[in-house]
């Protein structure tokens, strides 16, 4: 059994990370660590392992693997502390604020000899295991563009508080001061896109639109070519129904091929092939299987075996152009 312990118990620790460590045979929820005192001791009523705000005493627990769930500004210094003591590491993205923090971090965990990934969580997903499979397997001949757009509204701008009145929500305004919606979320769909065709993305273009006023654009489309004549482009928005009394959100991933296209809607769970023998339907499921990458992190704890686990490179990668595709957006606006 291997001792999983948890920096940062925040909201995607609660609803992604440890119920899938749980739930994965071969793991269990040994120690959980956060600095505001009350946090994981509530993380640890209702998910186990022992609640620390004390750094060296939740590495002392024997920790085989530490997965690193906190703010961004912590990475570095969790990672650092992790490759000390000698456990895998499971990070979420992005995994530094910059590339030279990134190389450091890639650096001593090389040098620990223990596995370093990051949660392209994404990946892990039936469905977009599916759609991998069928470009694979030629289902819809030769890729020539993907599609993929994620509008919503990020639980709204702003919010009741205590007393009823209107403030602006704290996830709201930190996700855009750490760079918007393409950095924050669209990640994902770059990733999925390298990971989808096996092929690098060789240039990108960014562009934005501003609803809300932050530096960051809060809409946001990136258009890219990949080797072999392939684009793709990446939509994604944090205003998209922000002030609608009833907001939707649009998610889907579109690959058009020389015989067909394949094609996800969120709306419905619709997964289905068109080509020229007609309609072909698969089971549909959600775009995030946290339980799918701890089964991998299992796999590759007892075997060595990585299989689609992100590598910090991976990560690095999709952030790298995510970040740029931003701030061309932002020198658009400004007319430099």
């Amino acid at each position: 059994m291997a001792r999983i312990g948890l920096m940062g118990c925040g909201s995607v620790a609660d609803f992604g990370h440890l119920p899938a460590i749980l739930s994965t045979p071969g793991l269990e929820v040994a120690a959980l660590f956060d600095p505001l005192a009350g946090r994981a001791e509530a993380y640890s009523y209702k998910f186990g392992g022992k609640p620390f705000v004390d750094e060296n005493s939740f590495f002392a627990e024997g920790l085989d693997a530490v997965v690193i769930a906190s703010p961004l500004a912590f990475h570095f210094d969790n990672v650092m502390l992790s490759s000390e003591h000698g456990v895998h590491v499971l990070c979420e993205k992005p995994i530094a604020s910059n590339e030279d923090e990134a190389a450091d971090m890639i650096a001593v965990m090389e040098d620990s000899g223990k596995g370093f990934f990051v949660g392209m969580v994404y990946r892990f997903s039936p469905v977009a295991r599916q759609l991998k499979h069928w470009i694979n397997d030629g289902t819809i001949g030769k890729v020539r563009h993907i599609r993929m757009v994620y509008l919503w509204n990020l639980h709204g701008q702003w919010v009741h508080d205590a007393s009823g009145g209107w403030v602006e929500s704290s996830m709201w305004r930190g996700r855009m001061l750490e760079g918007g919606p393409l950095i924050d979320c669209g990640v994902h769909q770059i990733d999925l896109i390298r990971w989808m065709t096996g092929l690098e993305i060789k240039a990108w273009e960014g562009f934005g639109t501003w609803v809300s006023n932050y530096e960051a654009p809060d809409h946001v489309v990136a258009q890219l070519q990949l080797e072999n004549g392939v684009t793709a482009s990446v939509e994604v928005s944090f205003t998209y129904g922000h002030t609608a009394k009833q907001p939707r959100s649009v998610f889907t991933y579109e690959v058009i091929g020389t015989g067909g296209v394949a094609r996800f809607d969120r709306d419905g769970y619709v997964l289905e092939v068109r080509d020229g023998a007609g309609v072909r339907l698969e089971h549909g499921t959600g775009e995030k299987n946290f339980e799918g990458m701890y089964q991998q992190f299992a796999e590759y704890m007892h075997s060595g075996f990585a299989g689609d686990l992100a590598s910090p490179h991976d990560a690095m990668v999709a952030s790298e152009i995510a970040v740029d595709c931003t701030d061309q957006a932002i020198a658009r606006r400004l007319g430099t």
